[in-house]
């Protein structure tokens, strides 16, 4: 897979975390005010991938979109945020059936 089509992938999947999380307002491990900062962090990140992409920096989109991503999944893994990566959401699917 080339590095053009993974950071149109992770933008993609990332844009649609973004907005279908849910920050969680009985988290123990951040306060929700704190995780909205953080997940602002994140879009920021997110921002700096598309920008770095059109201008066909994509190592360093990919870069940023990573580090979007490392944000949100720590958030997640604190418990101050609700949200499923897109390709999991769809593998579950496919085991349904």
């Amino acid at each position: 897979m080339s590095i053009k089509v993974l950071v149109a992938k992770y933008v993609a999947s990332t844009e649609q975390v973004l907005r279908e999380l849910a920050v969680l307002e009985d988290s123990t491990g951040i306060s929700p005010e704190d995780a909205k900062n953080v997940v602002e962090y994140a879009r920021a990140y997110l921002d700096d991938a598309k920008y770095y992409k059109d201008k066909g920096k994509l190592a360093v989109s990919l870069t940023s979109v990573a580090y979007c991503e490392g944000l949100l999944d720590a958030l997640r893994l604190l418990g101050a945020v609700k949200f499923e990566w897109p390709t999991k959401a769809i593998a579950k699917k496919g085991r349904r059936s």
